[in-house]
């Protein structure tokens, strides 16, 4: 790899990891009946293998960033994918749920650590009018992993080969630790920094207090006195790590005065935003297609493929149009595409075609390309390189925490829609589901009249049919709303028809 410059070697570097952390956020998804069926657990428990590794995520992220300083960024991050890949060995090995829950938290902690530390150095091994370029390369991995996961996932688990989902990380890994230990040049980045005890300990209890209330909320409902109570404890926490790193903090865990800077607070604002709107939203098409039309969860991956496809194709374009053009015409335009696309999704129906579906999945895919990007490098442009570890840490984790609120938020407007007996239905139903085979939904006979109702069975999938559509739509409908908000917000930012000249425009690039 000597002939290739040493940034296109560091984005090499960086997508052998990233591709792996994205990649297990979705791919044990598709896998999880399976996963019922060896381990003999019920839904609630067997969730944690894939509720674990999100919470272990947000955990860790918010420390990427301090580590880094304390021990450089190169070695923070080989450390963090070391960690992600023994924890993806010891989940293929694991005997039972509880091992392999336990490893899955491992792997999600060693990712939170390698994810934003491998977005810092992408930033800082770019000349500034590069870096839209090199986000919208790197950005390929992050949206077509996830993509690619649920298809993964299905075709291992249809297979009774559900462990190779853990296994298939650990030549990959290796390879991206051995060009990262070999080629990274980062040494010169360590500073003696003052461990502060109590940053870490409120940033780790809100953070994780937020994500398990939200990842229990299904559950318990908003009321329950064991949701409120974590995210009354969680926002304590996380207003107690504010006024500590703000006004005690010798060395802040997460530099909250970068959001005194006019352009990172309104990108992340509209990145808050457009995560409800792209990513809280992503788990509704799968209960359209999956409980309503009776599609499997592999043939549902296969039909979001267009998303990740069309934001692939889009994300090299938009890199160079943010280079030259800035982010606001970016996320206008991807906001406006959401718009029309978040409105069909609320009108979905039961005979609604696939094929519109698919146009609609392209059109999402870019939309993401063209907000996300151009956001996460507006963000990041306002920082100077040596704080580039703290921001990318302060994005990623906050970003964490208001995509499990979105969803948590999103699936209790779905849910409200429904009755008591239909979502006993459903529960049952879900507990009968056994493997990867098709099934019926509760849409599929939806085209027949009242008369023609002769059981209760037909009675409460009839209903069950009306009552999700109406949710489905009232949840889309917040999302409309959301990239409305984007769209608004966008057209604050800096970029045509006003001055641009890259990130030089806003701050010197210095050290």
């Amino acid at each position: 790899m000597k002939r290739i410059a040493y940034k296109w070697q560091v984005i090499i570097i960086v997508v052998f990891g990233g591709w792996m952390i994205n990649l297990d956020t979705t791919v044990v998804n598709v896998a999880f009946p399976t996963l019922r069926r060896e381990f003999a657990a019920g839904i609630d428990e067997t969730q944690w293998v894939i509720s674990v590794y999100v919470l272990a995520l947000g955990i860790a992220t918010p420390l990427a960033g301090f580590l880094s300083d304390r021990f450089t960024i190169k070695r923070v991050y080989i450390a963090g994918l070391s960690v992600f890949l023994i924890g993806s060995l010891l989940s293929g090995l694991a005997p039972g749920l509880t091992p392999l829950i336990a490893a899955r938290a491992l792997q999600g902690f060693g990712g939170g650590i390698a994810q934003p530390l491998g977005i810092a150095m992408l930033f800082m091994s770019f000349p500034p009018k590069e870096q839209g370029r090199a986000f919208g390369v790197f950005g390929l991995m992050m949206i077509v992993a996830p993509a690619l996961g649920p298809i993964l996932g299905g075709l291992l688990a249809d297979r009774d080969l559900w462990r190779w989902i853990f296994f298939i990380n650990i030549p990959v890994g290796i390879v991206g630790i051995f060009f990262a230990a070999k080629l990274l040049r980062f040494e010169e980045e360590k500073k003696a920094k003052p461990f502060s005890f109590l940053s870490i300990i409120t940033a780790v209890i809100g953070v994780a207090s937020v994500l398990y209330a939200t990842s229990v909320v299904n559950r318990y409902g908003w009321r329950s006195n064991l949701v409120i109570g974590f995210l009354v404890l969680g926002a304590v926490a996380l207003c107690a790590f504010a006024i500590i790193d703000l006004r005690f903090a010798k060395a802040p865990l997460l530099d909250l005065r970068l959001f005194r800077k006019r352009t990172f607070l309104l990108a992340s604002l509209i990145g808050y935003v457009a995560v409800l709107a792209l990513f809280g939203a992503e788990f509704l098409l799968p209960v359209y297609l999956q409980a309503l039309r009776g599609f499997t969860a592999l043939h549902s991956g296969v039909i979001l493929l267009p998303l990740a496809i069309a934001a692939g194709l889009m994300n090299p374009i938009a890199g160079r149009l943010y280079d030259k053009i800035g982010p606001r015409p970016l996320v206008i335009a991807g906001s406006s595409l959401l718009l029309v696309n978040t409105w069909n999704f609320a009108h979905l129906g039961v005979d609604t075609p696939i094929s519109w579906i698919l146009v609609l999945l392209g059109l999402r895919g870019l939309a993401v390309s063209l907000i996300m990007q151009a956001t996460f490098t507006s963000a990041l442009g306002k920082v100077t390189k040596r704080a580039c570890p703290r921001g990318s840490s302060l994005v990623n984790s906050t970003r964490f925490v208001v995509q499990a609120l979105g969803v948590a938020f999103l699936a209790t407007v779905l849910s409200s829609a429904l009755s008591p007996d239909v979502m006993a239905f459903q529960q049952t139903e879900q507990n009968s589901r056994t493997g990867n085979h098709q099934h019926g939904g509760l849409c599929q006979n939806n085209d027949i009249d009242d008369s023609q109702i002769t059981t209760p069975e037909q009675e409460v999938m009839h209903r069950g049919c009306t009552e999700n559509l109406r949710g489905l739509s009232g949840a889309y409908k917040v999302t409309f709303y959301a990239s409305l908000a984007a769209l608004l917000m966008g057209s604050l930012l800096p970029g045509w028809p006003g001055r641009w000249r890259g990130r030089d425009t806003n701050t010197a690039y210095r050290r």
